[in-house]
């Protein structure tokens, strides 16, 4: 199972998302949010318009790809 991370910490007065993949990457937003909802909503669109990512993620966990030794 692939697991991405979402999360929201303190930055200045608000929050800042960082969004982590399974291969070590991550990003942060660049500004802070006054809360916590409106941080993790920006990085969560940002990941949407992020589709190489996205469709390299379900290439990587496809159930049809094999292993050979």
């Amino acid at each position: 199972m692939t697991e991405i991370r979402l999360l929201a910490t303190p930055k200045g007065s608000g929050y800042q998302a960082t969004v982590s993949f399974p291969d070590g990457v991550f990003f942060n937003s660049a500004e802070s949010y006054p809360t916590i909802r409106e941080a993790m909503a920006a990085a969560a669109l940002k990941l949407l318009d992020m589709t190489d990512r996205l469709e390299a993620l379900d290439r990587a966990d496809s159930p049809a790809r094999t292993e050979t030794s």
